[in-house]
């Protein structure tokens, strides 16, 4: 499997936070949208037109882990769990 930081550097992965708003407005990955989990069922086909691979994070990898699973539930296969914004920002170092 790839790693986070191959994901996003050589695959151009997009980077979604899915945090609420007021958490991703006190810091985030550069480059990142902020799609919190609640909506991303009603989003669902916003994420299937995402660029492929799409790494997720949210603060511990909780949030983001339950987004995974149900963008691969839904038939988005190349979707990853970047963990919590710690993990993907020394991931990304």
């Amino acid at each position: 499997m790839s790693t986070i930081k191959s994901l996003v550097t050589e695959n151009n992965a997009t980077i979604v936070d899915v945090r609420g708003p007021w958490e991703f407005d006190e810091g985030h990955i550069d480059g990142a949208l902020n799609i919190p989990l609640d909506e991303i069922p009603s989003r669902m086909e916003e994420m299937k037109s995402l660029k492929m691979p799409v790494v997720v994070y949210c603060r511990s990898g909780n949030r983001s882990g339950m987004a995974e699973s149900i963008m691969k539930q839904a038939g988005i296969i190349e979707v990853y769990n970047g963990g919590g914004l710690a993990d993907m920002r020394i991931a990304l170092m």
